[in-house]
């Protein structure tokens, strides 16, 4: 008798088993797939959240802060401007000199080598706290002198200028250190036009000597030739007038006689 293989049985006893719905302890262990027996793989790991950064206090501050808005930016903008002129409205107007006042203010640059800045005297004679209109009560009669120089005084034969009654004694050509007075007139050699010495003695009489020109005594001749509206100095600025034909020149003249003249002469008594 033939032997029957054992891996023949095995194959029909297992055939017989599937048809019967039984199972064998038998039969062969299945065999593994290889991705039963095969390790878990390891999962990809998931990538980590960024860190957030934190703003610093001082960054949220600003962000949260309420923000200015656009139309006060131009009121700011202005706020320098409006201090600025706050501040010239608080400022107090200074005064302005003009007419022959301020033009004499700096002519008398010239003459304060003799006189001294504040006429306070020198070589030539004291011009201050009233000394000018003491000596000369007339204005013809200091434009006169200034015009002409005492030298051309001493050559005429004059003995005295300005006032002859003068308080304190009254004043001779080179009575004052010998020292003369210089010719200022350009017609006799000097470099002043006659409107320049108008402006300088004014400026002598009403600022350094002190007269009052809203003081009765002094109100009319400051009006006449001093003021910043003095047809006079106007006349003579323009090349219309000259010391010689001023006196005819101006009608308020008249009822004060008395030329200023480019010649030199006693003085006038009014």
């Amino acid at each position: 008798m033939t032997e029957i293989p054992e891996h023949l049985l095995n194959r029909s006893k297992a055939r017989r088993s599937e048809a019967s719905g039984e199972s064998t302890s038998d039969s062969s262990p299945a065999v593994a797939t290889p991705a039963a027996s095969a390790a878990p793989a390891k999962a990809k790991e998931a990538p980590a959240p960024k860190a957030v950064v934190q703003d610093p206090a001082y960054v949220v501050a600003a962000k949260t802060r309420k923000k200015i808005p656009f139309w006060a930016m131009t009121t700011l903008a202005l706020l320098p401007a409006w201090a600025m002129l706050y501040l010239i409205a608080l400022k107090p107007a200074e005064k302005v000199v003009a007419g022959p006042l301020a033009i004499g203010a700096t002519t008398f640059g010239s003459c304060a080598g003799c006189h001294g800045a504040d006429g306070a005297g020198g070589a030539g004679r004291v011009l201050y706290q009233g000394e000018v209109m003491k000596t000369f009560p007339h204005i013809e009669d200091m434009l006169n002198f200034v015009y002409t120089g005492s030298q051309e005084y001493v050559a005429a034969g004059l003995k005295l200028y300005g006032n002859p009654k003068r308080e304190g004694g009254a004043h001779a050509p080179l009575s004052y250190n010998g020292n003369p007075m210089p010719m200022q007139g350009e017609t006799v050699g000097g470099a002043l036009t006659e409107a320049e010495i108008l402006s300088v003695v004014c400026h002598v009489r009403y600022t350094t000597s002190g007269a009052d020109p809203a003081s009765e005594e002094w109100m009319s001749e400051y009006e006449t030739w001093c003021s910043p509206d003095s047809e006079i100095f106007k006349a003579l600025e323009a090349g219309s007038s000259t010391f010689d034909s001023i006196e005819k020149d101006f009608a308020m003249l008249a009822e004060k006689p008395g030329a200023v003249g480019t010649k030199p002469r006693a003085a006038i008594s009014k």
